[in-house]
């Protein structure tokens, strides 16, 4: 257990899109922002980052999505699939840092669960400092290793001329702060286990889990996965997990929870 060690999730706004890409369901059929008054339902798509603050330094989990979004996301046509329009200006991560007091230098680590846009999308703000970015080693083989400037929601532009370190295996990286491989959603998505002196275990799903109706059981998969079968094993691995330890589950994009957290710049778990 972390002792002496905070978390603060840092809410950043919300995309919209077709429920669709979250939960696959019959008759749902995905619709762009401008067909988005056809029958259909078009929810919030909330994004967040997670401040982790140890004895041994600041970690940044995820860095959601960039303030030129729709010129940067426009080569991927997803812009209009997921525009990120409900954000004002105090949500954006940079932002958020400043409300805490913090700068880009001021962190040592950026993590990221994957290398989507959504959650890269403000990676390049940490190159000119000496904080390490963190990715697992199977997400940077896929992310690196297209060809051309995008696949999927992989923008190389948001990543590219970084140096990852790389992580492997499920495995304590800071004291009370753990990853948990959880590939599906992408090759090498993963979660965040924190172990903390009063709250006990919070789990960071990202995206192996998108919200609650999608934990089920049963378990709903997305329109967005890498690979089926990778993707229903990491969730009832993080079941598992969560049971064993108590966990607080917090997912990846759910509308309703991140309105019931504590969330920065006024809460915090300990």
């Amino acid at each position: 257990m972390g002792a002496g060690t905070t978390v603060s999730i840092l809410p950043c706004g919300a995309m919209t899109a077709d429920l669709t890409w979250l939960l696959l369901a019959p008759g749902r059929a995905i619709r762009n922002r401008q067909n988005k008054h056809l029958p259909a339902e078009w929810v919030d798509v909330p994004t967040h980052c997670v401040l982790v603050a140890t004895p041994d330094g600041k970690l940044l989990w995820d860095t959601s999505c960039p303030r030129d979004w729709e010129q940067r996301w426009a080569p991927t046509g997803l812009q209009d699939f997921f525009p990120y329009e409900k954000v004002s200006d105090d949500e954006y991560l940079d932002s958020r840092l400043k409300q805490l007091g913090l700068a880009p230098g001021d962190i040592d680590y950026v993590v990221l669960s994957h290398l989507h846009f959504d959650h890269a999308g403000n990676v390049q703000q940490f190159k000119e400092t000496n904080a390490r970015l963190v990715c697992s080693e199977a997400e940077k083989k896929w992310a690196f290793g297209y060809e051309g400037p995008f696949n999927g929601a992989h923008l190389k532009a948001d990543y590219e001329g970084l140096d990852f370190e790389t992580v492997s295996g499920d495995e304590e990286f800071l004291p009370g702060v753990s990853f948990i491989q959880t590939p599906g959603h992408t090759p090498g998505s993963m979660s965040m286990r924190v172990d903390l002196p009063e709250t006990g275990t919070m789990i960071f799903t990202a995206d192996a889990v998108y919200m609650g109706a999608s934990y089920g059981p049963p378990v709903v998969p997305a329109a967005i996965v890498n690979n089926l079968e990778q993707f229903y094993t990491s969730v009832e691995k993080l079941r598992a997990i969560a049971t064993s330890a108590d966990a607080t589950m917090v997912f990846g994009h759910d509308p309703d929870q991140i309105k019931q957290l504590r969330v920065a710049p006024t809460g915090s778990y300990r």
